[in-house]
């Protein structure tokens, strides 16, 4: 993985110093809170329901053992004892006191860390597949364009200021673990018909109260026009984007509004006038980038072991069924460590079990772990000769849920208990949904399906892509849930479909049941996903069964 050279770490002490002096400035009454909020923003610190929030970046998901165990001792130091891992491939501490923030901004540093463009109208943490460097089925790791991409990116003068916050994700595969489609530019690693690697660029994707697909600006871009290609979308973005409306200021409102032709042809425009200045130096960089991201040395060990214990052991049979992905080198496995146990908080981890885990990365892991945009954690190499011990001691740490994919699986915003955003609540939500399911022990009939949890219409949980979305929302001071469906992150990105009315938070629940127990009656057969389902038989059949009162009305 990627190590800072003198100048990052420069740069990440200067800003921490900087921001030191702005926090006493602001506790001694020199600067208001109005004019200390841009600044604190500029350093990842949000001020929510309860106290404030420090947004801690995770570049493309990666991080070590030494990385990880700095965030457990963070938490303990400064916090309440856990962090919360986000759909952003970040992690939050959600009780920081204020005057303690820049000795936590020192403590990251000292790990090669920071909070620098986690928050504000700026390019945000880029981000990339979770399986990046290990999956089966990818083309080329994107994680050296991802750290380009970044170095490029972070305190851009151009850039700093943009009419709304720019995201942009990155994959390396045909199956897209990254949600590229629904970024402001996805980039997906691709080969033409002459067999060069290069880039599809997509953009105008994301969700919130106008959830939109991003289209495809450039079907096939040589992997050495990334940076300036990037650098002329962003620019013709922050030239023609609306400031005067900040709900219409993303970039997918400017591509609805002025045409992708339109768009297109600006682009190309501002991309013929800045390419030759990156020219060699961008991919000199790159070379460099490249070579912290050498394939680990794949061990050649037997898997007798494995074998053997899947066959004693149920309870371990079914975790490796669910938990394990195809890695590209034989014998290996990728491993998903489910952050949602049963009736848990989705994504939130001990400092207990943040230790235990990059213990685990540093004895049979090669020192690497992964934060998924699903708010779980990856081990991306591990040889299968080790997967007992490592199932063994995730289970003591109460982290061994065979849950990955299924129904109990859920993303879900931190919702009204934290987020002053928020008009419901999420967290209750996806705890009662998950032990409900864990109670009638029928999730791994019910088979992959992805429920996703917004606590208002920003849609931070992702609900718009949800196979089952829930969006809460305020209803003349009470607790409304809409339910859609439909709704796809992968390669087949679809924006779910409403259902029809809302369900109060006492009904929220008993609805996800109806529906998905009424799947099972409905599919063709047990390999028929939910999703599946749905696209072949429409939504009325589901809407018939979240509503059946209107059926019999109707009947009648």
């Amino acid at each position: 993985m990627y190590k800072y050279n003198d100048f990052d770490e420069g740069f990440v002490r200067s800003r921490v110093a900087q921001f030191r002096g702005q926090v006493e400035r602001r506790i001694d009454g020199s600067l208001t809170e109005d004019e200390f909020k841009p600044l604190r923003l500029m350093n990842g610190l949000y001020l929510q329901l309860h106290a404030y929030m420090l947004r801690v970046a995770i570049p493309y998901g990666t991080l070590n053992s030494g990385q990880m165990r700095q965030l457990a001792f963070i938490a303990d130091k400064w916090d309440k004892g856990y962090g919360h891992f986000t759909t952003r491939q970040n992690i939050q501490y959600n009780w920081p006191k204020l005057p303690d923030v820049p000795d936590m901004l020192e403590a990251l540093a000292d790990v090669e860390m920071h909070a620098i463009q986690t928050s504000g109208n700026t390019i945000r943490n880029v981000t990339a597949d979770h399986f990046a460097g290990a999956a089966a089925d990818e083309i080329e790791d994107p994680r050296p364009y991802a750290e380009l991409l970044r170095q490029w990116s972070t305190d851009h003068a151009e850039f700093q200021f943009l009419p709304r916050k720019f995201k942009i994700a990155v994959t390396g595969a045909a199956e897209d673990r990254a949600v590229v489609r629904a970024h402001d530019i996805g980039l997906q690693i691709v080969r033409n018909d002459a067999g060069e690697v290069g880039f599809q660029v997509i953009v105008g994707g994301g969700l919130g109260r106008t959830p939109m697909v991003g289209k495809v600006i450039k079907d096939f871009l040589p992997k050495e026009d990334l940076l300036p290609y990037c650098e002329a979308i962003v620019s013709v973005y922050n030239l023609l984007g609306r400031r005067d409306n900040k709900y219409k200021a993303r970039i997918k409102i400017t591509v609805h509004e002025n045409g992708l032709e339109k768009i297109q042809e600006l682009v190309e425009e501002r991309f013929a006038a800045i390419r030759e200045d990156f020219i060699g130096y961008d991919q000199d960089l790159l070379k460099d980038i490249k070579k912290a991201f050498a394939a680990p040395d794949f061990a050649q060990k037997s898997t007798d072991g494995y074998e053997a214990a899947r066959a004693a052991n149920p309870a371990f049979r079914s975790w490796t069924d669910t938990n394990l992905s195809a890695h590209r080198a034989e014998g290996y496995a990728i491993v998903s460590v489910s952050i949602k146990k049963h009736g848990a908080t989705p994504g939130d981890a001990t400092s207990d079990q943040m230790r235990v885990l990059a213990d685990l990365a540093q004895q049979y892991g090669h020192d690497e772990l992964r934060i998924s945009h699903e708010q779980n954690v990856i081990f991306p190499h591990v040889h299968k000769s080790d997967l007992p011990a490592i199932y063994a001691a995730l289970r003591e740490a109460d982290l061994a849920t065979a849950n990955i994919g299924l129904v109990s699986d859920i993303i879900a915003c931190p919702g009204m208990d934290y987020c002053a955003l928020a008009t419901a609540r999420s967290i209750p939500i996806a705890q009662e949904i998950a032990t409900r399911f864990d109670e009638l022990k029928i999730e791994h009939d019910i088979g992959a399906l992805k429920i996703k949890i917004s606590g208002c219409i920003n849609a931070c949980g992702h609900h718009h892509v949800g196979h089952i979305g829930i969006l809460g929302l305020d209803r003349a001071g009470v607790e409304n849930y809409q339910i859609t469906l439909g709704g796809d992150g992968t390669q087949t990105t679809t924006i779910g479909t409403r259902a029809g009315p809302g369900f109060s938070a006492e009904e929220i629940v008993p609805a996800i049941e109806r529906l998905v127990t009424g799947y099972l009656d409905l599919r063709e057969n047990p390999e028929e996903t939910f999703l599946e389902a749905y696209r072949r038989l429409g939504m009325e059949p589901f809407k018939a069964i979240l509503y059946p009162a209107e059926e019999k009305a109707d009947a009648a």
